[in-house]
């Protein structure tokens, strides 16, 4: 039960490590049991090493960010704080965003076609187990401030100014 003056947190699972955690594994195991055989040359996989660590700086920026301003980084808790400084500034999810960077990164660095199947299941999966819970939780708990926040920055990514 809720204290009055309390608003509910988002979710009772933290769902979106569960969803990576489980798109990684289904990657894997899906190549083993069906190989989509890709030659790649060795460009590629840097690339794709390179969006894997730009997707870990993202999600360690994001986090560095949010115990900054003592923000609950728990998915399953309820909202602390509303950061809006970077890397929020470009994005609402900066971790989610990270993570799903870290998905598409592996596709490419370990030639694996399995990892960006797996991008699109946990990208849905993500937004409507977590995103839309959370973003109403904020709303909630934030008013007009999540309200102008949502306006001024997307869901994903802005790569305009």
């Amino acid at each position: 039960m809720i204290p009055p003056g309390r608003i509910a947190p988002p979710n009772t699972i933290p769902w979106p490590p569960l969803i990576y955690g489980g798109a990684v594994m289904a990657a894997v195991v899906l190549d083993c049991l069906v190989p989509l055989d890709v030659a790649a040359p060795r460009s590629i996989r840097g690339v794709g090493a390179a969006i894997v660590a730009a997707g870990i700086g993202l999600d360690v920026s994001a986090m560095a960010v949010m115990r900054r301003y003592r923000a609950n980084i728990l998915p399953h808790r309820s909202a602390t704080a509303l950061v809006t400084s970077w890397p929020f500034s470009i994005s609402r999810n900066p971790i989610y965003l990270g993570n799903t960077l870290l998905l598409a990164g592996a596709a490419l660095a370990f030639c694996n076609p399995w990892f960006l199947v797996m991008v699109a299941v946990a990208t849905k999966a993500v937004i409507v187990l977590a995103i839309r819970r959370e973003e109403c939780h904020l709303a909630a708990a934030f008013g007009t401030a999540w309200k102008i926040y949502e306006e001024r920055v997307p869901r994903w990514i802005r790569l305009t100014p």
